[in-house]
This record gives C-alpha cells, structure tokens and sequence, in this order.
C-alpha cells in the first residue's frame, strides 16, 4: 500500500532497496557450487542496489513513503525516505560490492570451505541495513535491528571450533539482551506517551514527557541500541573478532556498529527532537557516558598488540564521537556525527582491510609482528597511513572534517571539557594507529619478507577506500548539504 507519494515508481525503489539483497542471497545458494559465477551474482547484486540507493539521492527531501503492514493506530511496518537514513543506506550499499570482492579474493586464499555459507549471510545482513536505513518507525526499526544480529551470529562464528562459537555466543547474548531487555521497552513506552511510534521532525516526544522521564528514556535507548557499542555493553564487539577479517569489516564499517550509531542519530533526531534534548539536559548524563567510552577504549586500544583487537577498541572509541554528538543535541554536531559515520566508514573498513591482507598473505596478526612488512606490502600499508591518518582527524582526508564540525557543535554547545575529551581522543587514535605503519617501515624486518603484497583481488579494494578518504575531504560538502533538511541549517 503507497502512501503519501506523488510517484509510485519512486516509492517502489525503498522495498526493491531491501529485496535485492535477498535476491543476492537466493543467487548465492543456486549458485553455490560455482564460485566464479557465485562471486559475480555477488558483485552483481552490489552494484545494482547501489545504483538504486544513489537514484533516491534527488527525491530524498521528498518524504516518500511505503507501507507494507499496519495493524493497529501508530504501529505499522513501514519504509520511509530522508536524508540521514538515505545516508546509511548510500554507505552501506557502496561499500558492499568493494567488501565483496575482497572478500571473495581473502576466502580463496583461505581455502575456506564454506564460502558459499558466508556469501548467503553476507547479503542477507545488508538487506537489514537497507531495511534499518529506511524504517519509517521504531517497530520497523526494531525487527531489522534483531534480524541483523540474527544474520551476522552465523558470521562470528563462521570458523568453527570453540573459540568462534564463544564469541559467536557472547555477540548473539549481548546484543539480543540489550535490545529486548532495554529498547524494546523504551518503544512501548515511546507509544504509552506519544500514541505513535513513527519518526516526527522536530520529536516524536517533544511535549510529551518532562526531564526526568525524558532523561531515563534517552539511556534506556542509547544503552539499548548495543551495537553503538557503548560502554559497559561493549564487549559484543571484542568477542566479534574472533570471525574473518571480512566479518569484521562488515561489522565496524558497512553494517552493524554503523547500524547502532545510526539509530541512536535517528533517535535523538527524530523520537526526541534535538530543541526537546537540549532545552530538558535529558541528554547530559548520557553525554559523559560516551566521552568515558571515547576515552577508555582509546587506552585499551593502545594497550593491544592484537591487530585486530586494537582496531576493535578503536571502533568503540570512535562510535562514541557519534554518541557523544548526539547528546550534544546541537546541529552542528549532529551534522559531525552524521559526517564521521561516513567518514569513519571509509577509514575503518581500510584499515580492516589492510590488516586481513596482512594476516592472509603473511599470517601474522599482531602489531609486535610487523617490523619491517611496510618494504614488502608498501601499498597495503601506504592505504593503512591514509586510513589511520583520516580517523584522526588530519588534513587532507576526510576525517577532519567532522572532528571539525563534532568540536565547533561542543564549542557551540558550550561545553569546553568534552572539547578536550574530543582533542585527547585523537591523540590517542595516534598513539594506537601510528605505531602499526612506523613498525613497518622503519624497523628492519623479521624473518622472511619476500611474500610482496596480497593477491590484486584483496589488495585493489583497500587501495579504492583508501583513495575514498581522500575523495571526502574534497566532497564533505557533498555529504553534509541534504542534511539541512533533517536537522535544519547550522
């Protein structure tokens, strides 16, 4: 059933956005025998669903609307279009197909014996995220959010033995007891108050509850939505690790965190109304919950010699730049989030990226291990310098563009103390990200080095992401321009 739409055909791209995925799934499974054609139907289906989600970028102010259920006043299923979500979706989609063909050339070289399996739960997890992307509600949202977790446990735990299956388990229970045990009820309690539970600019809530009522509802969603990984609900995100390298691009860059920290954006934009949090302080106490995240993981992360540990804890710390900009409840910083959702997108996946091309052609996976490799994969880790360079928040890549804009929304906020948090958090992305390329390519190396770089399938990605970091420090302008129309001109 259309709803509210001048163009049938248009409102027809938000349903085709989560099904061609699903058709990539079915693609996968009768194809599974035949890895070459397999890998393309992959690719393939990449490709086309980023071709629609791009399409939407002329009518994303447009409000379009589908709905596919509705059962009861104020609770449906139903796919809506605006620009923050359109922005998910655009990251999730382009960054698919690229996932993809690393992943496919990572697999091979693993000889891994299930790479149909993966392929299957691959697509199946970005089909979640275009229908997370374009909920028009929090039930909406909500099933996409469990179906996701649901579609990415067979992932985590996709090597086999007993560590996976730990991880896998810790991943599932976390994640699973958060959004029950915490989210789930703060929506019933989003429709007690406001008898609807459709995203509203301006707030669904705005007028509805006082401070106190709105300040416990904002944790109960913010500790809720666990995959934003904030702290003591992190540890989902560590255990991941024990999961293939692509998994774990697909967890901290394409889909899952990004999933979270969406959420928690849409939420604060959309149930409370950025005015509501402000003018209430409902948002302060979760506020320094994100800025003791922001900084503790980036003190674990420099503590970790496990490559992609320290990576894990440094998606957490920069997951709480997001939050942190949320609970801000300024547009500028909102705009920061939403900017370093994008930009921390392309930086994470390279730098996973990197680090899967240096387990799968060298087999080593801790930092202590790199001494002397930058010689021998000089391309892998000139992309890891660009990626690392970006997260922190340094010219010329894109990443310094929403530090910028995350310390003006502070500045303007008028909170002078979580500017520093900001600053010291940088500092530390330094002190765990620089080390790693400094090993390589100033330190003699150990052993044989003669392996050169990963095979053109696994190297040729990173190499385009890295380039993307770059790409957003030219074209910020690009990404923050149709926000205006969610949260209203800085």
């Amino acid at each position: 059933m259309l709803t509210g739409w001048t163009s049938p055909d248009q409102a027809a791209a938000l349903p085709v956005a989560v099904l061609l995925p699903l058709l990539g799934c079915c693609a996968v499974l009768l194809l599974r025998n035949r890895p070459g054609a397999r890998e393309t139907a992959s690719v393939i289906s990449g490709v086309s669903l980023a071709a629609v989600v791009l399409s939407l970028w002329p009518v994303a102010g447009e409000g379009l609307r589908f709905q596919l259920w509705a059962w009861l006043p104020g609770l449906s299923l139903e796919l809506a279009l605006e620009p923050l979500g359109l922005l998910f979706a655009t990251v999730a989609a382009v960054l698919w197909p690229v996932a993809t063909v690393y992943a496919a050339g990572y697999l091979r070289a693993e000889q891994d014996p299930a790479q149909a399996r993966f392929f299957v739960f691959y697509a199946a997890t970005i089909a979640a995220a275009m229908w997370i992307a374009l909920s028009a509600n929090l039930v909406t949202l909500l099933i996409g959010y469990e179906v996701m977790t649901l579609a990415t446990w067979p992932l985590v735990a996709h090597k086999g033995g007993a560590k996976a299956r730990r991880g896998a388990r810790t991943y599932v229970v976390v994640l699973l007891a958060t959004s029950i045990g915490l989210l789930l009820p703060a929506i019933v309690w989003t429709w007690q108050l406001a008898g609807s539970t459709d995203f509203r600019p301006g707030g669904l809530l705005t007028g509805h509850a006082g401070s106190g009522v709105l300040t416990l509802l904002f944790a109960l969603y913010l500790f809720g939505l666990g995959k934003a990984a904030l702290m003591p609900v992190h540890r989902w995100l560590p255990a991941a690790m024990v999961a293939p390298t692509p998994v774990s691009a697909l967890l901290h860059a394409v889909a899952v965190v990004k999933a979270g920290v969406f959420a928690v954006l849409k939420v604060t934009v959309y149930v409370f109304g950025l005015d509501t949090l402000r003018m209430s302080g409902a948002a302060e106490p979760m506020g320094w919950v994100a800025a003791f995240t922001l900084l503790a993981a980036g003190v674990v992360a420099i503590r970790s010699d496990d490559l992609k540990r320290r990576l894990a804890y440094s998606t957490i710390s920069q997951l709480a730049y997001i939050v942190l900009a949320a609970t801000l409840a300024h547009r500028v910083a909102a705009a920061g989030g939403a900017l370093h959702l994008v930009t921390h997108a392309v930086g994470k996946i390279t730098l996973f990226l990197c680090a899967g091309a240096i387990a799968v052609t060298t087999g080593k996976t801790r930092v202590s291990e790199l001494d002397g490799l930058g010689r021998a994969m000089p391309w892998t880790f000139a992309a890891f310098v660009i990626a690392s360079l970006s997260i922190a928040g340094l010219p010329p890549l894109g990443g310094t563009w929403s530090k910028w804009l995350l310390v003006q929304g502070a500045a303007d906020a008028g909170q002078p103390v979580l500017i520093g948090v900001m600053m010291v958090g940088s500092l530390l992305s330094i002190g765990y990200l620089a080390p790693i390329p400094v090993r390589a390519y100033f330190r003699p190396p150990v052993g044989n080095a003669d392996h050169g770089e990963a095979r053109m399938s696994v190297l040729l990605p990173l190499v385009v992401t890295a380039l993307a970091c770059v790409a957003l420090f030219l074209a910020a302008d690009v990404v923050i321009g149709p926000l205006s129309m969610t949260l209203g001109e800085p």
